[in-house]
């Protein structure tokens, strides 16, 4: 089993930044992918981006380029979302989410591990 546990939402202004983080501990695979996702109310869970952790590639939605950067640490088995430009549309609860793979894939069910979800909420 793999445990993920994120960190650092809140409530910023639109326009201001954030930086969201993802451990992963228990029975971490030798390599793996992790992605983050959104979910706004009455929306579907939407990608937001990921990396395969040893290569260090990343992803990302159209929504978020540009104004959205994955990062990792491999010695803390820790995935990063620097979130700046934030925008209103930009709210949700934001899930961290790992699978034993080497392909980001965009799709929420091909992800077999997921954190408990954090709060962003951006204000206009």
């Amino acid at each position: 089993q793999v445990q993920l546990v994120e960190s650092g939402g809140g409530l910023v202004q639109a326009g201001g930044s954030l930086r969201l983080s993802c451990t992963a501990s228990g029975r971490i695979f030798s390599w793996y992918t992790m992605a983050w996702f959104r979910q706004a109310p009455g929306k579907e869970r939407e990608f937001v981006g990921g990396v395969v952790f040893l290569a260090g590639t990343t992803y990302y939605a159209d929504s978020v380029k540009g104004r959205f950067t994955i990062s990792r640490d491999g010695a803390r088995n820790t995935m990063y979302l620097q979130m700046n430009s934030l925008r209103a549309e930009d709210t949700a609860v934001y899930y961290c989410a790992a699978e034993g793979s080497a392909v980001v894939s965009g799709a929420a069910a091909e992800y077999d591990y997921w954190g408990q979800g954090t709060q962003v909420t951006v204000s206009s």
